[in-house]
């Protein structure tokens, strides 16, 4: 690594940067152009990290680039050319090259008119945040921060290299941007930048989904996600990009009779991050899909609420009302299916725990558990034990002790029978060679009541399965007149016997 010293006002800054960044610098200088790495990896060198992606800023054109690198760089692509962008590989490195530009934004669109600039300061004056806008020449690695950038990381602020209003009017992304940053760095965000966010919220609406996403996703996997999102809902953000989450803070009405559910959900986001594991663990963090399921497991709550006699307060079915408007949400959002599918699940099922410690389930009860989780099921152990907010400790502990009593009876489970993926103790195949049944619904029916006989009393030998079967089917109105053909709503299906298939295969979407 090289190294070089940079006095600051602050403090000095030992800069380590690998040869490869000197070599490339020292390539550009040789060919009479500047090259410079800014932004993000800039930042890190001041945090006392590092990045495998490297951006440069440059004043050769995308042309000129090319040239110097060719014959340099393990690969190199041209799919940002139009932005004067030209992306390479080496020595593991993914480094991206770009022409200094001074742009402009088309107010109502996102997509920069791209204008190449040749001086430096300028194309940083046009970078998203003071901490981005700083540069490192190379190869002399002298730091370049006309706007303050160190100072400001120094004191943990978030600030605009202008005024935050130009800023977030040329790109309004930028808004979410900042609660990113919020939330990864741990910075707060300068008043004007605040003022600027909470006057500007509605132009977020230009912006694409997948775009709006992609930060909120990251927002929610950084170190300090709770300030983040507080910053989204304080400056209105949210309104435009998670309004469930705004309209929890309804939750907290004026007579104090139940919690800020609000605070409370970003409390529960808090609780649940604390709890992810390392990449050897059962929920290696940070894990997006339990802390989003955090975060919204109480949206259902506003639409549901309702003031009982007495002046207690109910969210019934708010477990399933959350799962819904979650799942809208998310579509909304572009997110993709699986991820929409576990975030709702876990929503849904969060408060299925409520209950075992006062009525004692039964072994079938733990199976349903079990099986209604399925790969979520350490996911579900996060998140109920995250939704424990209560002051009372009294409480809390009981709660506790109730979800250890919970897992130890899924690991004594486990260890006689087979809890993942739950199946009949007979396949569809073999329903319909006991029953002489041909594929269709009654064939679903079938099985629907085998998987019932495998919950309630565990796995059971071939023998009595056949025999349990057997007498089910005597009090069915089919047994009575076998089926010799298909039914007319039953397309003809090929089945292998014992094969995975066998449950599709056999049910239709009514069945099912």
């Amino acid at each position: 690594m090289a190294h070089a010293h940079q006095k600051t006002d602050l403090h000095t800054v030992d800069f380590q940067v690998d040869p490869v960044v000197l070599e490339l610098g020292q390539r550009f200088v040789d060919a009479g152009h500047e090259l410079s790495l800014v932004g993000g990896p800039v930042r890190d060198l001041f945090l006392g990290r590092t990045s495998p992606d490297l951006d440069f800023t440059t004043d050769a054109t995308p042309d000129q680039t090319v040239a110097l690198i060719r014959k340099w760089a393990d690969n190199f692509w041209e799919i940002g050319r139009a932005f004067g962008t030209i992306g390479m590989r080496k020595a593991g490195f993914q480094i991206e090259i770009t022409t200094y530009r001074a742009e402009a934004y088309d107010p109502e669109s996102r997509k920069p008119v791209v204008a190449f600039g040749s001086s430096l300061t300028d194309d940083l004056l046009r970078r998203d945040f003071t901490i981005n806008a700083m540069a490192l020449r190379l190869p002399s690695l002298e730091l370049v921060d006309p706007f303050g950038g160190v100072r400001d990381l120094h004191a943990s602020v978030l600030a605009t290299p202008g005024a935050p209003e130009a800023s977030f009017s040329d790109d309004p992304l930028r808004m979410m941007r900042a609660a990113r940053f919020a939330s990864q760095l741990g910075v707060s965000v300068r008043d004007d930048v605040r003022v600027a966010m909470t006057r500007m919220a509605e132009r977020i609406s230009i912006i694409s989904a997948e775009r709006v996403r992609d930060e909120l996703v990251k927002l929610v996997c950084g170190q300090h996600p709770r300030v983040g999102i507080d910053l989204l809902v304080d400056t209105g953000l949210a309104e435009f990009v998670l309004p469930e989450v705004s309209a929890l803070r309804l939750e907290a009405d004026e007579h104090h009779r139940h919690k800020d559910v609000y605070q409370h959900s970003l409390q529960v986001l808090e609780q649940a991050a604390a709890l992810e594991t390392d990449s050897d663990g059962a929920v290696p963090g940070p894990d997006f899909v339990l802390r989003f399921a955090a975060l919204m497991h109480d949206v259902g709550k506003p639409a549901t609420r309702r003031f009982e006699p007495g002046g207690a307060v109910s969210f019934r079915h708010h477990d399933m009302v959350g799962s819904k408007l979650t799942t809208k949400r998310m579509k909304t959002l572009r997110f993709d299916n699986d991820t929409i599918k576990a975030v709702a699940r876990l929503v849904e099922l969060h408060m299925r725990f409520y209950g075992y410690g006062e009525a004692g389930w039964s072994d079938s009860a733990v199976r349903r558990y079990v099986t209604d989780a399925g790969p979520l099921l350490e996911r579900l152990h996060c998140l109920t034990r995250s939704d424990v907010t209560t002051r009372n400790q009294r409480k809390a502990d009981r709660l506790s002790f109730a979800y250890d009593d919970l897992e130890s009876r899924i690991a004594a489970l486990r260890e006689q029978e087979s809890l993942d993926a739950v199946r009949p103790d007979l396949n569809g195949a073999e329903i319909m060679a006991l029953l002489d049944l041909k594929p269709g619904p009654v064939v679903g029916r079938a099985y629907k009541f085998l998987l019932e006989e495998r919950m309630e009393n565990g796995p059971l030998d071939p023998a009595d399965a056949e025999s349990r079967l057997r007498a089910w089917w005597a009090e069915q109105p089919e047994a009575v007149a076998p089926a010799t053909s298909e039914s007319p709503d039953a397309p003809a299906t090929s089945v292998s016997p014992g094969s995975p298939a066998d449950v599709e295969s056999s049910l239709t979407e009514e069945s099912k």
